[in-house]
């Protein structure tokens, strides 16, 4: 098995990290070696010296990229989670892991979920650097994977992304499928 990276990108709270673990839960199902690189769990662990400057953001996810080539290279599927708020490095990260699939998801209502307050924060000047407020968010020109977390169920993204990977040849089968071939067993 080969493996590859899913990269999702979108402001905070824009729901990468939920359809991620789910995604991670399915592939897991389907017998896959998935590993989720959450941005925030990286950061806490792997760069907790860093801050939230356009250069500190770009080493952050260069260490993420380094990360998802050695789990790649050892046959095993990264799930990224990063607001990898640039298109610079994302063309990058695209470019040094080359089996690489960039997932957008929309941003319309993350201020209004706010899952950790940090929109709040951030209009009221409390903090700095906020993407999406502060600092920009440059939307992927050419995703993949497009879902859209304002109108689709977490399932339905993930089953989404599921269809695309299995498109592009990454997995070779899906959930309906493998539910069939237990079915028509038994």
């Amino acid at each position: 098995m080969k493996g590859f990276t899913i990269w999702l990108t979108g402001l905070s709270g824009s729901g990468k990290t939920t359809i991620a673990k789910e995604l991670q839960n399915k592939l897991l199902m389907l017998g896959y070696k998935a590993e989720l690189l959450d941005g925030d769990d990286v950061r806490r662990n792997l760069s907790p010296d860093l801050g939230f400057s356009k250069q500190d953001r770009e080493m952050h996810a260069k260490r993420v990229v380094y990360i998802s080539k050695l789990l790649a290279r050892n046959g095993i599927i990264s799930i990224v989670s990063l607001i990898s708020p640039y298109r610079a490095f994302r063309a990058y990260a695209r470019e040094e892991l080359k089996d690489f699939v960039d997932v957008k998801c929309s941003i319309d209502t993350c201020i209004k979920r706010d899952p950790k307050g940090l929109y709040r924060k951030a209009l009221n000047g409390e903090i700095q650097d906020m993407t999406g407020i502060q600092d920009p968010y440059e939307e992927p020109l050419n995703p993949e994977v497009t879902v859209d977390t304002d109108r689709q169920s977490i399932d339905e993204c993930v089953d989404t992304i599921l269809a695309r990977l299995h498109q592009l040849g990454y997995i070779n089968t899906l959930i309906e499928e493998r539910s069939n071939a237990k079915q028509g067993k038994e």
